[in-house]
């Protein structure tokens, strides 16, 4: 069994995630056809309610069935999906939240980044500037999934891999 707890060699040594974008596109086009054939649009705004999705699940506590470690690696591969339907290069955070924020639930974090991504997926219905908003709101809410992994010792790379095999053993009838 793979350990999904960092360690010292687990750190990632290049700032570029494009080859993580470039498995989660593989992983997609195999798992998700349904949504990769959404109009982009419609995918932004798939995209859009998973992100609250999961700050529902942070926000119910102890009463989510759910892991938080799970939820984490979920919004990592929804940023990636994400990334790759806004053309957007994904880099490692050069930072992560500063630990005396003024926000001390770090959930609020996440909160605003994706009420920002989800303000922009409406302004698409409007026919308004929404890219940047977009891309921003994304980006930052894979500085809450750094932040976040880095605080819980989670070994986001092995973790990542684990959740991609749970999501493609669903897919029993597609043969590799």
């Amino acid at each position: 069994m793979m350990s999904l707890r960092l360690h010292a060699s687990d750190v990632l040594l290049t700032d570029d995630l494009t080859p993580w974008q470039q498995e989660q596109f593989r992983h997609d086009q195999r798992n998700h056809s349904d949504i990769l054939n959404m109009p982009r649009p419609d995918r932004l705004k798939h995209y859009g309610l998973h992100f609250a999705k999961y700050v529902g699940r942070l926000a119910r506590g102890s009463a989510e069935t759910k892991p938080v470690d799970r939820t984490i690696v979920d919004a990592a591969l929804i940023c990636l999906s994400a990334a790759n339907s806004l053309n957007q290069r994904l880099k490692k955070p050069a930072s992560t939240m500063p630990s005396s924020s003024l926000q001390t639930d770090k959930t609020l974090s996440l909160a605003d980044a994706a009420g920002r991504f989800a303000d922009a997926c409406e302004k698409i219905d409007h026919l308004e500037e929404f890219l940047l908003l977009a891309r921003t709101a994304n980006e930052d809410i894979l500085k809450w999934v750094f932040t976040i992994s880095a605080e819980r010792h989670l070994n986001l790379s092995s973790a990542i891999k684990v959740r991609r095999k749970e999501i493609a053993d669903r897919q029993f009838y597609i043969m590799d």
